[in-house]
């Protein structure tokens, strides 16, 4: 019980009225019967929740007795028609009180997998849940439904990650994040890599040493990074949002196009298999997200009461091409470009987000009435000047928010003319902490602070080379902090005056027992955009 008085922060007027809820009837669905396992565990891959509206939440698994079978017909070894699978909700971590009983359907469709939309649960408290079927028992995971709407919410306490690269090392820092046992982990893209490295430093090996092109070699991808212990009971303990960056797809791919310059067609193909395995993997609501071929819309808004609202974004599926895209002497995906080289990356049409989603973004940040207002999404967004070798003119990046300058523009002009309160930008995919200051124009040490950006470094990604990204600091005067030394995650403690983030850092991810320290910590205060040491 000690854990639920800890969780009580998350307190609000409806949890008192959780001895309402009787169990009900299991929830009619229509699917095949339960089955026996004779051998393996249905339950291999284990359990997720996510999504958490103030009345419930998405449950997640995955059935898959024989995780990483590679015949494309029996994903997971699973073979014939829907399953039925069992799910209780209870108020406590040894499912004593059982406050909700139903039934999901395993689809064959998409592996197996399991998307269970749980309602009618109190506002602003954990719950306790596990699967059956046939026998056989999840283990137990823990969800969490958010405070009502505008209801007073004293802390909220959240971390984010990125770039977890199963053969660049180990997953020490999800095992540390686990243990501190935030409300919530905002996952910001790259949670696998669909390329094999062949570099012999490499600490452990992708299955089937293959670069993922098909939809079994993405499901074989996932199941061997579900596997991992260290991020199975992280999804077990706490609940998550979800986006995406590149490598669920392809490196450094802008919407339809290939950075290799795969024929739209069969590039189409390929994301549509990558899409289509995230959503099977991924504690997503299957109304807003289920892939409809190479479509599937991540985005979305969840608010914590009246203090914090998360807007997490979709940086990958709408862009506009990356800039001076094409056959060489032109480029694909990622490059560095001065103004010179590459005219147009200023063209004001280009868009990060599409116009849908950026429009979606504006009218959210319009209406917030939240304390903070917190951008997930996945890429660095701050402008970041750097120097080509032999060129002494600035370049940028085209593959992050500096490739669309327009774009960012839009965003922070729309912050500024609508008094959006608070607002902190978490972002990834660099490999590298960074903590930024974010303006209007960044070419005037004068111009005000908009708004705050912190980047987490990677969980496991290899960092860029440090010294040459030092080398351009003095050159980004509102870059407070950098470094691409370390790997870890960052944790954030918001309440209403202040919010404190600290940057965890567990050092060489190829030590699996790598101790965690706190490299920098920094507040940013109400009402005070740009953060400050703390």
């Amino acid at each position: 019980m000690k854990r639920l008085s800890r969780r009580s922060v998350l307190h609000m007027a409806g949890a008192g009225a959780l001895g309402a809820f009787a169990a009900p009837a299991l929830v009619g669905c229509t699917g095949g019967p339960a089955r026996h396992w004779s051998k393996g565990d249905p339950f291999s891959l284990g359990v997720a929740a996510g999504d958490p509206a103030s009345d419930g939440f998405i449950l997640w698994t995955r059935l898959a007795p024989e995780p990483q079978s590679l015949d494309p017909a029996t994903p997971g070894g699973m073979t014939g028609g829907p399953v039925t699978v069992e799910y209780e909700i209870a108020t406590d971590p040894a499912l004593r009180d059982i406050v909700r009983r139903g039934t999901a359907v395993a689809e064959p469709d998409y592996a197996y997998s399991v998307h269970a939309e749980v309602n009618g649960l109190a506002p602003g408290r954990p719950y306790w849940y596990r699967f059956t079927s046939g026998g056989a028992a999840s283990r137990t995971g823990r969800a969490m439904t958010a405070p009502a709407a505008g209801a007073a919410l004293d802390r909220l306490r959240f971390a984010f990650v990125s770039c977890a690269n199963y053969e660049h090392g180990y997953f020490a820092a999800y095992r540390h994040l686990t243990d501190e046992q935030p409300d919530l982990v905002l996952f910001l893209g790259d949670y696998i890599y669909e390329y094999v490295d062949m570099r012999p430093a490499v600490v452990r090996r992708h299955s089937e040493g293959i670069d993922c092109v098909t939809l079994s070699s993405y499901r074989n991808r996932y199941a061997q990074y579900r596997l991992d212990p260290d991020l199975q009971r992280l999804h077990a303990e706490i609940p998550c949002l979800m986006t995406w960056d590149d490598h669920e797809v392809q490196n450094d791919y802008a919407a339809d196009l290939s950075p290799s310059f795969m024929p739209r067609e069969l590039f189409l193909a390929r994301r549509a298999a990558a899409y289509r395995a995230f959503y099977e993997h991924m504690p997503v609501r299957p109304g807003r997200s289920r892939p409809n071929g190479p479509d599937m819309r991540v985005y979305d808004r969840f608010a914590f009461g009246d203090l914090v609202e998360i807007s997490i974004l979709d940086g990958r599926e709408y862009r506009s091409a990356e800039a001076c895209y094409g056959p060489p002497p032109r480029h694909g995906g990622f490059h560095l470009e001065t103004n010179q080289s590459c005219p147009e990356r200023l063209d004001p049409s280009r868009t990060m987000l599409g116009m849908e989603q950026e429009a979606w973004l504006f009218d959210g940040l319009s209406r917030s009435h939240a304390r903070w207002n917190v951008i997930g999404q996945d890429v660095l967004m701050a402008q970041f000047r750097q120097k080509r070798p032999g060129d002494t003119l600035p370049a940028f990046s085209t593959d992050d928010w500096n490739g669309y300058p327009a774009s960012r523009d839009r965003l922070l002009r729309h912050i500024t003319a609508n008094r959006v309160r608070n607002v902190v930008v978490a972002g990834g995919d660099i490999h590298s902490f960074f903590v930024n200051d974010l303006k209007e124009n960044f070419d005037d040490e004068r111009s005000p602070v908009i708004a705050t950006e912190f980047v987490g470094t990677s969980i496991a990604s290899w960092g860029p080379p440090y010294d040459r990204l030092a080398a351009a600091l003095p050159d980004n005067p509102h870059v407070h902090f950098f470094d691409s030394r370390q790997r870890g995650y960052v944790m954030v403690d918001a309440t209403p005056a202040r919010m404190s983030v600290r940057l965890q850092s567990v050092g060489d991810a190829a030590n699996p027992n790598a101790p965690l320290a706190t490299l920098r910590s920094y507040v940013v205060e109400d009402g005070r955009p740009g953060a400050l040491p703390a």
